[in-house]
C-alpha cells in the first residue's frame, strides 16, 4: 500500500507546522553560530556539512521534521549572516521580516510568471507595482516602465539588449552598439557584450573613482555609430556616483552633433547602474544625489541592497515603454493570438525568463507597509551609520581613511611601519576564519582597502566601535 503523499506547501495547516520546525532550526543554528559566521574557514565549514548531511539521495527518507531540522541548523550555524551588523564585506542586506514572510506566500501559491491563466493576481500586483517604480525613476516621462529581473546583472544585460535592437544588430549602417563604461563599472557590461555579440566596452580610466566627463567626450569623439554610454550611481567597490547629468548632456551633445553632420547612424544614451544607489530615492534626503537620473533612457535598480528585500528583487526602469515591444515573444500555449485579442495579459514580453517566480510581491507588501518616507529612514539611517564608521576611522590613530563615505561603504586600512596590502589582507582573513567580523576588500589609490557596506539599519555606535577594536587588535597580531 502506497504511503500518503507529502503535504502541498498550499496547506496552511501543514505549512504551520513546518515552519515551527524551521524557524527552531533558524534559531539552534544561529546561536551555535554565535556570530557573524562560522569560525574555522572552509575546511571546518564542509566538514560540518558533510557529516548533518550524510547521504545527500539516500535510498529511504529520514522524514519532513528530521530533515528541516538538520539542513536549516546546518545552514544557519554556517551562514555569513547579513543581519549581523559585523558582516559588513558586501552589497548583501538583511531582509525585512515582513518581505521574508512575503516571499514564503509567494513560495506557497507558486505563481509562474510567463501566462496569466498561471498568475492572475500577481501579474495584476507586477504590472501596478512597476508602474509606480518606473515613474519613481522617471517623475516627467509620459509612459515610463519597469521589468523585473534577477539582479543588476539581468538589468545591465538587458540594457545593452535594447541599445542594441534600438539600432539594429549593425546599426543602420552596419555599425554595432558600442558601449562607453568606466573602470568603476560593473563587471556584467562585459559579459553582456560578450553574450550579445557585441564590441568589447570601451572602457575609460577612473583614477579618481567616478568617470571624469572630458574623458568620456575624448572617448566618444574618437567613436562613429549608435553608443551606450554607462554611468554607475553606486560603484562596487567605493560606492561612488559618476556626474550623471553631466554624462547627459554628453550623451545629448553627441546626438545634436549627429544631426549637424548628418550621419544619421550616430545615437548616443545614456544607461545607469544604479543597482546600489538608485533606493536613495526614496529618501528626502539623499535623492539629490541622484539629480540628471531621469535624463538616461534606461536604469537599473537593486531592491535587494538599500531595499532590504529577500534575493532576488531587480529592476530595469525605461523611460518609454515602446523600448520593450522589442522583447515580444509567442508561444501559443502560454500567449496565443486569440487568447491576447480576447483580453488576456501576455507576460511573455516582461521577460527573457519563462518560468519566474512572482518577486514582486514581496515588494509590494513593503512598499505598502513602509511607504516612501519608511523606506527612506532606512537609507538614511545606513547613510548615517557610514559617516558615523568613517568619524570612528578618522579619530582611530592607527587606521587611515580613504574619503568621506557617498552611500554606506568606507574604506579604511591599518597604517604603520610595516604594513603593506598583504597585511590589509592577512587582516581580512584573519577575521573572517575567526568567525569575527565579515569585511570586504577593494583596490583604491594603488593600496588595498578593508571594506565595510553597511546596510543594517540595526547596526549600533557600539557595533561599529566593536569592528574597529576588532581590526586594530588583529593588525598587531
Amino acid at each position: 500500500m502506497r504511503a500518503e503523499p507529502p503535504p502541498l506547501a498550499a496547506d496552511p495547516t501543514a505549512l504551520s507546522r513546518l515552519l515551527g520546525t524551521t524557524l527552531d532550526a533558524l534559531r539552534d543554528g544561529a546561536r551555535t553560530r554565535g556570530g557573524p559566521l562560522p569560525a574555522g574557514g572552509p575546511e571546518a565549514v564542509a566538514r560540518r556539512v558533510r557529516e548533518a548531511l550524510g547521504e545527500p539521495l539516500p535510498e529511504t527518507g529520514h522524514g519532513p521534521d528530521e530533515a528541516l531540522r538538520t539542513l536549516v541548523r546546518v545552514l544557519a550555524e554556517g551562514a555569513a549572516d547579513p543581519a549581523h551588523p559585523l558582516c559588513a564585506a558586501h552589497l548583501h542586506t538583511p531582509p525585512l521580516a515582513l518581505a521574508a514572510a512575503a516571499d514564503l506566500a509567494a513560495s506557497a501559491l507558486n505563481p509562474s510568471m510567463d501566462s496569466w491563466d498561471q498568475a492572475p493576481a500577481a501579474s495584476a500586483i507586477e504590472d501596478r507595482v512597476t508602474a509606480a517604480l518606473a515613474a519613481e525613476v522617471f517623475p516627467d516621462a509620459p509612459r515610463p516602465d519597469a521589468l523585473v529581473t534577477t539582479g543588476g546583472t539581468e538589468s545591465n544585460q538587458l540594457a545593452l539588449l535594447l541599445a542594441r535592437e534600438r539600432q539594429g544588430r549593425q546599426g543602420r549602417q552596419g555599425r554595432a552598439v558600442r558601449t562607453v563604461v568606466g573602470a568603476n563599472a560593473h563587471h556584467s557590461f562585459q559579459r553582456a557584450a560578450w553574450l550579445l555579440g557585441l564590441p568589447e566596452p570601451v572602457v575609460v580610466p577612473t583614477p579618481r573613482g567616478t568617470l571624469d566627463p572630458a574623458a568620456v567626450r575624448e572617448a566618444l569623439a574618437a567613436l562613429t555609430g549608435p553608443v551606450l554610454v554607462v554611468a554607475t550611481a553606486g560603484t562596487t567597490d567605493e560606492g561612488l556616483i559618476d556626474p550623471i547629468p553631466a554624462l547627459a548632456d554628453l550623451c545629448a551633445a553627441y546626438r545634436a552633433d549627429d544631426r549637424a553632420d548628418d550621419r544619421a547612424d550616430n545615437h548616443a544614451d545614456l544607461h545607469v547602474d544604479a543597482a546600489y544607489g538608485g533606493p536613495l530615492l526614496f529618501s528626502r534626503t539623499h535623492r539629490p544625489l541622484l539629480d540628471g537620473l531621469a535624463r538616461a533612457r534606461t536604469v537599473t535598480v537593486d531592491l535587494h541592497k538599500l531595499g532590504w528585500q529577500p534575493a532576488a528583487a531587480g529592476l530595469l526602469a525605461v523611460r518609454d515603454a515602446a523600448d520593450l515591444a522589442v522583447l515580444g515573444h509567442t508561444a501559443a500555449y502560454l500567449n496565443a493570438d486569440d487568447d491576447t485579442e480576447a483580453g488576456l495579459p501576455d507576460l511573455l514580453g516582461r521577460s527573457l525568463r519563462t518560468t519566474r517566480r512572482p518577486d514582486v510581491l514581496k515588494t509590494a507588501v513593503t512598499l505598502r507597509a513602509l511607504g516612501r518616507a519608511g523606506l527612506g529612514e532606512l537609507v538614511d539611517a545606513c547613510m548615517d551609520r557610514a559617516q558615523e564608521l568613517a568619524d570612528l576611522v578618522e579619530k582611530a590613530p592607527g587606521l587611515d581613511l580613504r574619503a568621506r563615505p557617498t552611500l554606506t561603504t568606507v574604506l579604511f586600512r591599518p597604517n604603520g611601519p610595516g604594513v603593506t596590502d598583504g597585511t590589509v589582507a592577512a587582516v581580512r582573513r584573519t577575521l573572517l576564519a575567526e568567525g569575527r567580523a565579515v569585511l570586504g576588500r577593494a583596490e583604491a589609490d594603488g593600496r588595498l582597502w578593508l571594506k565595510a557596506t553597511l546596510l543594517n539599519p540595526h547596526a549600533t555606535s557600539g557595533d561599529l566601535a566593536q569592528l574597529i577594536t576588532l581590526v586594530e587588535g588583529s593588525t598587531h597580531r
